[in-house]
């Protein structure tokens, strides 16, 4: 599943290659804009917003919004005209954008849709703080994980209306770095806002480029503590790092640096 570092880092790609131009023709190839045009419309702005993407467009005084989540496999990709298409088969297509200096592929897109852009919120308000949002606010995103006690820690960074933008990987390290086992109760986290101060910061720190660490180096097989490295031992402690499912996706964690609290009372 794409973070929020990978779809913000996506925005700038649909940015640099379609703000401020005219759409000189549009391709839909989704049952619910099948016969959609966009021909004559304006890219006003590209953004994201967690993990879903939003290409604003103008047309005069009308404003939409087109709307597309990643999911696991989505991705933009970003050609000059007359260029070959080789971001993936041809018929993962879904959205194609044309302008006089590039065309915008999307593939394997979920959840597209276009809406009228004041509309946006319908989409979008479930969402909680966006961790690279020019209105991230930690202490809402606290309150909303704060608000449902007896939730293991791990689904309540994953949880999108708690705060949008974390996924399996920086879940999965943020917890290492924190030292926390991933079933633990909310409840019993003794710093949640350090934990969330942490996820922010990693995810914020792998803006911009495409290559995600948490480590700080950009070698392979170097770049995660826990993440992806099962049976492999910890960088800290040396024990192998652990891998099981959590609800309908999976973790991974240090058994020693990350421990099972002791049951209270014991």
């Amino acid at each position: 599943m794409p973070e929020g570092d990978t779809v913000w880092n996506t925005a700038r790609v649909l940015e640099r290659a379609l703000q401020g131009d005219v759409l000189t023709g549009s391709d839909f190839r989704v049952p619910q804009l099948a016969t959609t045009d966009l021909t004559g419309w304006t890219v006003a702005e590209s953004a994201s917003r967690g993990k879903h993407l939003l290409l604003r467009l103008t047309s005069g005084e009308r404003a939409m919004t087109l709307h597309s989540h990643l999911r696991m496999e989505g991705a933009w990709r970003a050609y000059a005209p007359g260029e070959r298409w080789t971001g993936r088969p041809a018929h993962l297509i879904r959205v194609v954008l044309r302008t006089k200096r590039s065309v915008a592929v999307g593939y394997h897109l979920h959840e597209v849709a276009l809406l009228p852009t004041a509309e946006e919120e319908k989409l979008l308000g479930h969402l909680g703080p966006d961790l690279l949002g020019t209105d991230w606010d930690p202490d809402e995103a606290v309150r909303r994980i704060a608000a449902k006690p007896d939730v293991p820690i791990g689904e309540a960074l994953l949880d999108q209306r708690n705060l949008a933008g974390v996924g399996n990987l920086y879940k999965a390290e943020t917890l290492f770095l924190r030292g926390l086992w991933p079933w633990t109760p909310v409840s019993a986290v003794a710093d949640l806002a350090g934990t969330v101060k942490m996820a922010q910061k990693l995810v914020a720190s792998n803006r911009g480029r495409w290559t995600q660490t948490t480590t700080g180096s950009l070698r392979r097989g170097q770049t995660s503590y826990v993440y992806g490295r099962r049976a492999q031992p910890c960088r800290r402690c040396g024990s192998a790092i652990q891998k099981e499912d959590q609800e309908e996706r999976i973790t991974y964690w240090c058994p020693r640096c990350q421990p099972k609290p002791a049951p209270p009372g014991s």
